[in-house]
């Protein structure tokens, strides 16, 4: 009976952890949610078939990708950097990965084991000069992005790679149980591991020490070499990840895919109210940031807006968001 009774007040304080958990996430991003639902509103006046459950699952699936990218690139931006090589890992894993398969023969899963792995030793790279010497991580990452875009052109004769293979188109365009896309599947593990690592670990809690003051966090003991290494490698396993999804989803690997990915990577977490200067951000608000990115995305192809207005438009609105983010800022 006693063990009974601590059963149900440990489910009583779960479920009052969850609601203080939801209540938190509202209140700190009430503003992007608030522009989020306008966004919603407007879109489906104009063109009712946004609020299709076909179409709400599509700009889900198509979002995720970005979201791979742009959950690892929070981590970053709060530690004070940034990677602009994510989107050429995910052009020369996805590259490496289909090449293994259409010309080597190799099993689909030691040639995404591969994949990953590539893309892992490319963001070590970047983690381990980040770490150890004062190129900023603007000219290491810059570098890296054309290093690894150059080497899937070299790879392909810049010509795409063709897979006909149903167990790794499987990857980017199966369904579970007949109803979830598996890239919003992996998105949703993705998400609880990178929301885990930034409020429940020691290392998340060094990400915030050192991005808002990097010789206050050297000085109390934090192994800042450690937590750059970890964050940059993170960022080049989850860009292969998004690369090995595109791939499969295309049934090729592009040395042109993933081009200026990180844009919409760095504009999500922009959006989503992470400072630029490290010390803030929450993963929360880069989910609702690529959020507004997907669903505008979607809206202006509905509406029929040509790709080029869509750059205008886009930059409008993160040049909009990160102007209201300082003005919030100052008043606060």
């Amino acid at each position: 009976m006693a063990q009974m009774s601590i059963q149900v007040k440990k489910r009583e304080n779960m479920l009052l952890d969850v609601g203080v958990g939801i209540k938190d996430f509202v209140r700190n991003n009430m503003g992007i949610l608030i522009g989020l639902f306008v966004l919603c509103i407007i879109i489906s006046v104009i063109n009712p078939n946004f609020l299709t459950s076909n179409n709400l699952l599509n700009v889900l699936r198509q979002t995720s990708t970005n979201l791979y990218l742009a959950l690892a690139m929070t981590m970053i931006i709060i530690l004070g950097g940034i990677d602009l090589s994510v989107g050429s890992i995910m052009a020369v894993v996805g590259v490496v990965t289909t090449s293994l398969i259409a010309f080597l023969g190799a099993p689909v899963l030691v040639a995404v084991a591969a994949g990953l792995l590539v893309g892992v030793l490319i963001g070590a790279v970047n983690g381990y000069v980040a770490a150890t010497t004062i190129i900023p991580p603007f000219i290491i990452t810059l570098a890296t992005m054309n290093i690894a875009r150059g080497a899937a052109y070299v790879l392909t004769d810049g010509k795409p790679v063709r897979v006909m293979s149903d167990s790794f188109n499987f990857i980017g365009s199966g369904y579970i149980g007949g109803i979830l896309p598996t890239p919003v599947l992996y998105l949703i593990i993705l998400l609880i591991v990178c929301y885990f690592i930034m409020n429940k670990t020691k290392l998340g809690r060094h990400m915030y020490a050192v991005g808002g003051n990097a010789e206050a966090a050297k000085f109390s003991g934090i192994n800042i070499k450690k937590v750059k290494f970890f964050a940059y490698a993170f960022s080049g396993l989850m860009a292969a990840i998004a690369g090995i999804v595109l791939a499969s989803r295309m049934f090729s690997g592009q040395p042109t895919a993933g081009n200026a990915a990180e844009l919409d990577a760095i504009a999500a977490v922009v959006l989503g109210g992470t400072s630029m200067t490290g010390g803030y951000g929450r993963i929360g608000g880069t989910v609702i940031g690529a959020l507004i990115i997907g669903v505008l995305s979607n809206g202006l192809n509905l509406m029929g807006v040509s790709s080029f207005w869509q750059f205008i438009v886009k930059g409008i609105v993160i040049l909009v968001a990160v102007y209201a983010d300082v003005i919030k800022r100052r008043k606060g």
